[in-house]
């Protein structure tokens, strides 16, 4: 029996897989490839190779101090520095862009921007994004996703020495919007990046922060909250790669699920290179299912390439509701209904309270709420037929 090729044998290390800004370098997507292996890829299959529309699209954002957003060129030096596409639906996006969305953050006092993107339309389109925090700045911004989209793009945060940035990146799109989001993030000298992704809405989203702690001292606090509902697809796959020395990490992705079909997916990547002595990492990922016929996949991976580290691990759990708590609380006084989302409400709140920004995380905790008044009903109607 002959061996097949080596040209066939799985990358199974995240460093060593393909990253092009050339679509052509890329193969055609067939669905085998484990980075496309969940994803229901009929639906979104056009946008890994088919034509995009590629010309800037209408933003609002609101005004801050110490923060500029404007439209640079493709070719300007800042774009690519974060990282490549390491997929083709993302070297699609990068050779389709126009122009590139350009955020800059330069002041010291924490300022909070804004930018709402909700124009996108159901044209199959492309975007690219660069967040730029200078050295010794400190500042929040939020992207918001709202209305229809049929959008894949690259989203690139360069984050300065001494810098402290938090993005975060809110999916809130209609029911029928599909969305593949690549992020890529360079984390300097003594600097923090907060990541947060936070998806409830839209048909299929796939966001997938890739964060290079190159730097000593570099640190990345990355967090994820998803609730699926029916027919939904959600898919994050963060990964963590520990370069420099002294570096730290915390991985933490909460979500629920609903409904006859709801599907996601977690793929958790720590690397801890050679070079990457006194590393301190960890990573979890948690479900909650909440009904029937819902799938969550979540797959930790952790390799390490030095022995001298303070920590590393990783933990996945997926599981219904803990009778015990509901339980206590029922023996309270508090009704089966009230008490099954006082039990989700803390599950998720603990994300939400991660953000740091006020506003958001009490607009994000009603959205949720409003998820759970949905749920009960689906429950009670199952419980009914």
């Amino acid at each position: 029996m002959a061996l097949a090729s080596p040209a066939f044998v799985p990358v199974q290390t995240r460093s060593e897989r393909l990253a092009s800004t050339s679509v052509t370098d890329f193969p055609a997507v067939t669905g085998l490839e484990f980075e496309w292996k969940f994803i229901p890829l009929a639906r979104v299959k056009h946008l890994t190779e088919g034509a995009l529309d590629g010309s800037p699209t209408a933003f609002t954002y609101s005004e801050s101090a110490g923060t500029a957003v404007d439209w640079i060129e493709p070719s300007a030096p800042v774009v690519g520095t974060a990282g490549v596409p390491e997929d083709r639906a993302a070297a699609n996006a990068w050779a389709a862009v126009e122009k590139v969305l350009h955020i800059s953050v330069t002041g010291e006092d924490a300022a909070e921007l804004v930018v709402r993107r909700d124009r996108f339309g159901s044209t199959p389109r492309a975007a690219h994004v660069v967040i730029e925090a200078a050295p010794n700045s400190k500042g929040v911004v939020i992207l918001e996703h709202h209305g229809s989209a049929n959008l894949t793009e690259n989203v690139e945060i360069v984050v300065g020495d001494n810098a402290q940035l938090t993005v975060v990146t809110v999916q809130e799109w209609d029911d029928e919007a599909l969305h593949l989001s690549s992020h890529f993030a360079r984390v300097g000298r003594d600097a923090n990046l907060r990541h947060v992704i936070v998806s409830l809405g839209g048909s299929v989203v796939r966001v997938n922060p890739s964060v290079h702690l190159v730097s000593q001292g570099a640190s990345i606090d990355s967090f994820g909250l998803y609730f699926a509902d029916a027919g939904q697809y959600f898919e994050q796959r963060p990964y963590i790669d520990h370069q420099a020395a002294n570096t730290r990490s915390r991985v933490n992705y909460k979500g629920a699920l609903q409904g006859k079909g709801a599907h996601t997916v977690w793929v958790g990547d720590v690397l801890i290179g050679p070079h990457a002595d006194g590393t301190d990492s960890y990573e979890q990922n948690r479900n909650l299912v909440l009904s029937e016929g819902t799938r969550a996949d979540s797959i930790p991976n952790l390799e390490i390439e030095t022995g001298n580290i303070q920590g590393a691990g990783h933990a996945s759990s997926t599981g219904r509701f803990d009778d015990e708590q509901l339980f206590y609380l029922q023996s309270r006084g508090i009704s089966e209904e009230e008490a099954r989302r006082l039990v989700v409400r803390g599950f998720l709140a603990e994300i939400i309270n991660e953000i740091g920004s006020p506003a958001l995380e009490e607009r994000l905790s009603a959205a949720v709420e409003a998820e759970l008044v949905q749920a009960e009903a689906v429950r009670a109607s199952a419980l009914v037929q």
